[in-house]
């Protein structure tokens, strides 16, 4: 009865897996990623997790310092593939490049607004410093986007300077040369714990639908390499059921990064935030693109900037009924 039990499982997972042969050269997808925080952390579980070969690519992800930088890089061609700044992406097609949104892996803002330790309120952030990666970011549009929220006009009220990565912006928030900047819900932890910051809000409790974490792919990629980026899709997606299913797996590559006693809470938090089919939804890629300051956005529609089309295929080929062992 064993032995039948265990051919059974051996075969559903070959059923579940494309067939890769022993040696075979896969074929290489270059995508570029932007911040140190959720979206790695995703990445690092499809890796060790081996998904990117079961599914039958060669991921080979590229850290980049901001969005902007991101969507320079995407421009060039010396990505296909770009994760997860969708609204750096967004100011990239609106100024007449092909790309598409394929995947919103979360939909809401999700960093926590920080501030230093006297700003109790958000009126009080009027005539404050705060810290961005880059003009056009993705933390550039989301700081925008809370405090228009917040009745602020950004262009008045506050000052605006371009600190760099993550860890840039955090270390000038802890030196108190800024007064304010988005922290990713990986990071938080560790900034309130030096006595010098404090979360003004969580913005993912922001009443919005918003595509901030979105994967984007070049028209010529979605052309030429359809059934590769379809592939590449499958592995996002098991990603995001390993992170959420298996919670070892998950916990081992927060500790990396965290403390221990910040792990248990990290862990729902992101659980509750990735959603199990990541297909693009137009009301979450068009709050960015109203959000975005370029002209251009005026009058733009979500559904030009979003293709459906692959996940929905997967939807239909039944792979998220296998993922899940049959339930549906």
């Amino acid at each position: 009865m064993k032995k039948c039990k265990k051919a059974f499982i051996a075969i559903f997972v070959l059923w579940l897996s494309p067939t890769i042969a022993p040696g075979q050269t896969l074929p290489i997808l270059n995508m570029g990623y932007s911040g140190a925080g959720i979206g790695s952390d995703l990445l690092k579980v499809i890796e060790r997790a081996g998904l990117w070969r079961k599914h039958g690519v060669d991921v080979r992800t590229i850290y980049l310092s901001s969005g902007t930088l991101m969507a320079q890089t995407l421009s060039s061609g010396d990505i296909g593939i770009a994760g997860f700044d969708t609204p750096a992406m967004l100011n990239l097609a609106l100024a007449g490049h092909s790309l598409k949104v394929i995947a919103v892996p979360i939909n809401r803002l999700e960093p926590f607004f920080v501030v230093r330790n006297n700003i109790k309120t958000p009126a009080d952030l009027k005539g404050k410093k705060v810290t961005i990666s880059r003009f056009g970011s993705g933390s550039d549009i989301m700081t925008r986007v809370a405090l228009r929220y917040w009745k602020l006009d950004p262009e008045r009220d506050v000052s605006f300077f371009q600190s760099g990565n993550t860890p840039t912006r955090t270390a000038a928030l802890i030196a108190g040369h800024m007064d304010a900047a988005l922290v990713s819900s990986t990071g938080v932890a560790k900034i309130v714990a030096t006595g010098c910051c404090r979360v003004l809000a969580d913005l993912s409790e922001l009443p919005l639908d918003f595509a901030n974490y979105g994967v984007v792919v070049s028209g010529a990629l979605l052309k030429n390499q359809r059934d590769n980026v379809k592939r590449f899709l499958q592995a996002i997606i098991e990603g995001i059921h390993t992170f959420k299913t298996k919670p070892d797996v998950a916990r081992a590559i927060l500790r990396d990064s965290n403390g221990d006693a910040e792990i248990g809470p990290l862990y729902e938090r992101l659980s509750k935030s990735f959603r199990d089919f990541p297909s693009p939804e137009n009301r979450g890629i068009q709050n960015v693109i109203d959000s975005l300051p370029t002209p251009k956005a005026r009058g733009a529609k979500a559904e030009d900037f979003m293709d459906t089309s692959l996940i929905e295929e997967i939807r239909k080929s039944g792979f998220m009924e296998k993922l899940h062992g049959g339930k549906g």
